[in-house]
């Protein structure tokens, strides 16, 4: 009984020490996170509104803004949106 009782407070010991520092990792990731975009190294692609990085691969530029995407699908409904609007 007693080696039973010994195992399981190793193992609730252990699960701690890890779930602790799972934590500490999301907090830490989210407290990066909020600082790129607060700093503007992450900017909200304007169809999805998904946070992509500022120097990232995919970008239109629309007079003398550059528009940042975190796909083509994006970019493809951005451009189409914006000869749309320039047709009229």
């Amino acid at each position: 009984m007693l080696k039973f009782v010994v195992i399981a407070l190793a193992a609730f010991i252990m699960w701690k020490l890890f779930s602790g520092d799972q934590k500490k990792k999301q907090d830490t990731a989210g407290k990066n996170f909020e600082k790129k975009v607060k700093t503007g190294e992450m900017v909200k692609d304007p169809i999805c509104g998904a946070y992509v990085p500022k120097d990232g691969d995919i970008r239109v530029r629309n007079g003398e803004k550059v528009e940042c995407f975190c796909s083509y699908e994006c970019r493809d409904k951005y451009i189409k949106r914006l000869e749309a609007d320039g047709g009229e």
